[in-house]
């Protein structure tokens, strides 16, 4: 249920803190059929957590001249520390420039950084981390570290950690367990090696995804129970913590970051309707315009997708369950259809719904020679991948997280990661926009570590709307923009405060 942040001085309520008021001022063609020459079959199933959310097996990782699983390799940084688990920690000095490069478009976390760390408010904060491990994660982590908390981190995808960023990481001391191409079994031995440590028991989780929250829910209950408090990014983790919450089991107070104004309209609208043309592009090489694309689901982010796709040229068909969402997708100029109306004629299918088997093997077995299939849903469930582990059909790798499946009669079509994320999977994402997501977690990390006892119950929570529009106001001074402010005449007039919250829980942006 959602918690309503109501402005008063009652300690229930959000209270903001003097450091946030004080810097308010502040082609490739697919059409000819391959020789099949390299060709490999494919059976093994790929096993799910039980919850379905992403603890995805691999069946390829990328290539590499040291092929010797990170988990055999016995490496050290230069301060003679081991606690972590990389691909080669001697990648640390790249990865440190990329981080270097990533907080220069991400403003307002480096300001949030200078201006509360003479406070530490995350002084004796023991954070454990499992989101994506890329550089702008990396200077969110080490935002955390200045603000006072210990951190320790896995990734949320097997394919979309950056192997230098996570050994610079490392070298600065920061344990981190991932690499790119990690197996399942892998996947899930990093996040133990950050949960189960001796002497240090964690009392924040910021989780993507979920399984982090469910690991340690089901492996470590003891653990669980003295955990101050969830901030979860991902909308199949808020999923299952509400789950949870409805089922009484849920014995810590949670923020649902996912469903803030400056996740949803940032990083789910305007960072895929960037990314969702690079990660196509870096994959396939292909060209947009005339190709006839599914896009389904249109929340944020097939928002974002169909906006992008439409601007190339493309014909966009959208699917859809919510009447609301179906009606705003006709009024966008998309023809609107059944997935099976469509699947014989479309050049590519998107996923981006959040939900489980949207594509299924009776859609995957009707498509067109050279489909694309792709996912931009956090959850691997979209498409049902599993269903094409048969000994009929052949795989074959066309470059890294590309796969040809091929049919018996020759047909064959192009899917991307696995079904996995395509854009942190096969491309980046624009940092700024990551960082607008990044001081938002910090921001929520920082309220529920501080809040007084009784402020936030067992329970799951909305970013208070002060945060929303602290987070947008740190990022305007980037684009030179200027805020107009209302008269004290005005702000009686409409019932407001000067300095915000400007608009209800209840409004829709």
């Amino acid at each position: 249920m959602e918690k309503k942040w109501d402005g008063s001085t009652h300690t229930s309520a959000f209270q903001v803190p003097a450091w946030m008021i004080q810097f308010a001022d502040q082609k490739q063609e697919f059409n000819k059929r391959p020789t099949k020459i390299g060709r490999r079959s494919l059976s093994r199933s790929i096993s799910q957590s039980s919850t379905d959310s992403y603890s995805s097996a691999a069946s390829y990782t990328d290539s590499s001249d040291d092929e010797t699983s990170p988990r055999d390799k016995q490496q050290k940084n230069s301060k003679g520390s081991s606690d972590f688990c990389v691909k080669n920690i001697k990648q640390a000095e790249f990865g440190r420039r990329e981080i270097e490069i990533a907080e220069q478009e991400m403003p307002a976390l480096m300001a949030l950084r200078k201006r509360a760390q003479g406070e530490k408010p995350l002084a004796g904060a023991k954070i454990v981390g499992c989101t994506h491990i890329t550089a702008q994660t990396a200077v969110l982590m080490e935002t955390l570290g200045a603000l006072g908390a210990q951190c320790r981190w896995a990734a949320c995808n097997i394919y979309s950690t950056l192997n230098e960023v996570a050994a610079a990481l490392a070298e600065s001391g920061f344990p981190v367990f991932a690499w790119k191409g990690e197996s399942e079994d892998d996947f899930w031995w990093c996040i133990d090696r950050c949960v189960n440590v001796e002497g240090w028991q964690p009392n924040m989780i910021l989780d993507d995804g979920g399984d982090l929250t469910h690991w340690i829910y089901k492996k470590y209950p003891n653990m669980f129970k003295k955990i101050k408090g969830i901030v979860e990014e991902s909308v199949t983790g808020v999923h299952r913590l509400y789950q949870l919450s409805k089922a009484g089991k849920l014995c810590v107070p949670a923020m649902n970051v996912n469903d803030s104004v400056t996740k949803q309209k940032f990083d789910n609208l305007y960072c895929c309707r960037e990314s969702i043309l690079d990660g196509l592009k870096r994959t396939t090489d292909m060209m947009f315009g005339g190709k006839q694309v599914v896009v389904c689901g249109y929340g944020e982010v097939g928002k974002g997708c169909c906006a992008a796709l439409k601007a190339m040229g493309s014909i966009v068909y959208v699917t859809e369950i919510d009447p609301i969402c179906a009606l705003q997708a006709c009024m966008d100029g998309f023809r609107l259809v059944k997935l099976n109306e469509v699947i014989r004629q479309v050049d590519i299918v998107i996923t981006c719904t959040g939900n489980k088997n949207v594509v299924t093997r009776e859609h995957l077995d009707r498509m067109k020679n050279s489909c694309i299939v792709c996912n931009m849903g956090h959850s691997n469930t979209e498409i049902d991948v599993a269903s094409l582990r048969t000994p009929e059909l052949t795989w074959e790798r066309v470059r890294s997280q590309v796969d040809h499946v091929i049919w018996p009669d020759g047909k064959r079509i192009v899917l991307l990661a696995e079904g996995r994320l395509l854009n942190l999977s096969c491309s980046t994402v624009p940092t700024f926009v990551l960082s607008i997501t990044a001081t938002t977690q910090a921001l929520a990390l920082i309220e529920l570590y501080n809040a007084p006892e009784g402020r936030y119950k067992q329970d799951v929570y909305l970013l208070p709307k002060k945060m929303d529009e602290y987070v947008a106001s740190l990022h305007l001074p980037t684009f030179d923009a200027h805020l107009t402010e209302l008269t004290d005449e005005q702000a009686k007039y409409l019932g407001l405060n000067k300095n915000g919250p400007f608009k209800p829980n209840y409004y829709r942006y």
